[in-house]
């Protein structure tokens, strides 16, 4: 081997080892770097993260009194329990996050730090407690005139037995395809068809049968009978169908009063979808949990309304009867005699409020 082949030996070997070792020192510089980079408090990020009220009601659709009345309220019942690493606090903003939104898993788990699994499973027990909470947030009216009608002089007396207004609205649904008939809406897609009764608070309430002298506001669709008492047919009724001379008989008078009053639950509704984004959205969910989350969504509602009135984000429910009730049927006849009976009152209403107009000119 002469002189350069030599050198070019040695080369091949060096150069090597030469590139391995420049490779090795610019990872410890890189791992030197890392080390020195300031260590992120996860505990401090999440505690932090709903703060002030505006930054409150974005995330979590709330203001913070709410959020801590209802944690308070989960705790002070033992409906829900903290844990070593994740407190009530972050369990309920977790779900109240998700349901506001409708945010993936996965999401909610990088925003806050935690495993995919772990808010899958704090997700579902928070759903468990909330819907405990039922008997205690959703309640029928009692039978005194609500405050609503009672002090407004075009309401009272004429709607002195109204208790509420029901109605329905759709929430989008995913269901199995053998089922998708039942539940394909007259719009696109599948629905789940909630039935609800609100007060004139905007509290939601179950529609019961068999309150006496009381009734229920309803729309047309329904048709009048026992305990509903719906606008004339035929007639003016959307506010925005009266001219500016108003209504020109007794049926549109009471249409248009009417139409006022159950205003209210078209209302609630609107204030309930745009509070939790998961009710417009296409769930991923199976059926019973898309119920569920319906019904826990309500109960927030009212729990927020009545903690916290005045945060209306800027300003299904009908009762399963129990096993071993008897729920009477009419025969065709003592339906008709029913019919009449509302009939009657509805025009005995109407009469007297257009008397009353036409005589004191209140509208």
């Amino acid at each position: 081997m002469d002189r350069s082949q030599y050198q070019n030996a040695i080369v091949g070997v060096v150069a090597p080892v030469l590139a391995f070792g420049a490779l090795w020192i610019k990872k410890l510089k890189t791992k030197k770097e890392i080390a020195s980079h300031p260590h992120m408090n996860r505990d401090y990020e999440r505690e932090n993260y709903i703060n002030g009220d505006q930054h409150c009601i974005n995330v979590i659709r709330m203001r913070p009194i709410s959020l801590f009345n209802l944690c308070d309220i989960l705790s002070r019942d033992n409906l829900l329990q903290s844990t070593k690493s994740v407190n009530i606090r972050e369990q309920v903003v977790i779900f109240l996050h998700i349901i506001g939104h409708n945010v993936r898993f996965r999401v909610i788990g990088s925003r806050y730090y935690r495993s995919t699994e772990t808010i899958q499973r704090y997700f579902r027990v928070v759903l468990r407690a909330i819907l405990k909470l039922y008997k205690l947030v959703i309640r029928l009216p009692d039978e005194s005139t609500p405050s609503e009608i009672r002090n407004n002089l075009r309401f009272y007396p004429y709607f002195k037995d109204c208790i509420g207004a029901l109605d329905g609205t759709h929430v989008r649904a995913s269901v199995p395809l053998s089922i998708q008939g039942r539940f394909r809406s007259c719009k696109e897609g599948t629905t789940q068809n909630i039935l609800a009764a609100i007060t004139f608070d905007l509290k939601f309430s179950y529609v019961l049968a068999g309150w006496e002298g009381k009734y229920y506001l309803a729309d047309a669709g329904y048709g009048i009978r026992n305990g509903y008492i719906t606008p004339y047919r035929g007639v003016q009724y959307h506010l925005k169908e009266f001219s500016a001379q108003g209504p020109e008989n007794a049926k549109e008078f009471f249409n248009l009063r009417h139409s006022s009053l159950r205003i209210t639950i078209e209302r609630a509704f609107e204030i309930l979808k745009k509070r939790f984004r998961v009710l417009d959205a296409k769930p991923f969910w199976n059926f019973q949990t898309q119920v569920d989350i319906v019904l826990a969504c309500c109960i927030i509602h009212n729990h927020i309304i009545g903690v916290d009135p005045s945060n209306l984000l800027n300003q299904g429910l009908y009762e399963e009867p129990e096993s071993d009730l008897i729920i009477p049927t009419l025969t065709k006849r003592e339906e008709r005699e029913e019919a009449r009976e509302w009939f009657a009152k509805r025009d005995e209403i109407a009469q007297t409020m257009w008397t009353d107009y036409m005589t004191r000119n209140i509208r």
